[in-house]
């Protein structure tokens, strides 16, 4: 009688076994790690989409110099410089105090001030009648894409030099903390040397990479999203 017992508590036993190591490996699978697929490329600017912040306007000493696309910039066109739309993109800016409006093309990139989303031409701004004021608060609506656009990168923009030992010094930083910065030279402004961080597909993702640089630094401010059109 005493065997029989024994023989049914090791038979329970290993029952409950089972059901354990069946539940810790359920419990494992639960909590196993996923690496989330990468961003998806950026695609062609969105038809409607919008964006609301401060507009400003630049002419000389620009007047006739490249244009970040290669074309010269002629400040009585209706042309604009934006950071992260794709040359050629038409957008319409509406002044959200004057309530008047101007489309522009995207030639050129800028502005790199905290708060602005758009440089437009003398031409531009004159439209919209903020010569005066310099800036003004706008509505950009993206109204046309461009016929031939390129896929680009997206990358941080995190300081600008005229001496390139300095870029090249805050370059290896980058690097170092981020896996990936370069130096860039725009024709637009000659003579500086803007020290761009990272290599996203996306401009999410980027952004991302400038919340974590702006969490490392003192320097709160500064840190701009670009797209990055050629190598």
């Amino acid at each position: 009688m005493e065997r029989t017992v024994f023989r049914t508590t090791r038979t329970a036993l290993l029952g409950w076994l089972l059901v354990l190591a069946a539940l810790s490996g359920c419990a494992h699978k639960k909590h196993a790690r996923h690496t989330p697929p990468p961003p998806a490329p950026a695609g062609p600017p969105v038809i409607g989409a919008t964006e609301v912040g401060l507009a400003s306007w630049y002419g000389k000493p620009y007047h006739g110099r490249p244009a970040a696309n290669g074309e010269i910039y002629d400040m009585e066109k209706l042309v604009a410089a934006h950071r992260t739309l794709p040359f050629n993109t038409w957008v319409r800016v509406y002044d959200l105090d004057t309530k008047k409006t101007v489309d522009v093309r995207i030639i050129d990139r800028g502005p790199f001030i905290d708060g602005r989303i758009i440089d437009l031409s003398h031409a531009a701004a004159r439209e919209i009648e903020m010569i005066g004021p310099g800036t003004a608060k706008v509505r950009l609506e993206i109204i046309r894409a461009p016929e031939n656009w390129s896929q680009g990168v997206f990358a941080v923009q995190v300081g600008a030099f005229h001496d390139r030992s300095n870029a090249e010094h805050l370059r290896s930083q980058m690097e170092s903390q981020y896996g990936s910065a370069r130096l860039l030279q725009r024709p637009e402004k000659p003579g500086l040397w803007f020290v761009l961080a990272g290599r996203e597909a996306s401009e999410d993702a980027a952004r991302a990479l400038a919340s974590r640089i702006r969490e490392n630094s003192l320097e709160k401010n500064g840190c701009f999203v670009v797209r990055v059109d050629s190598e």
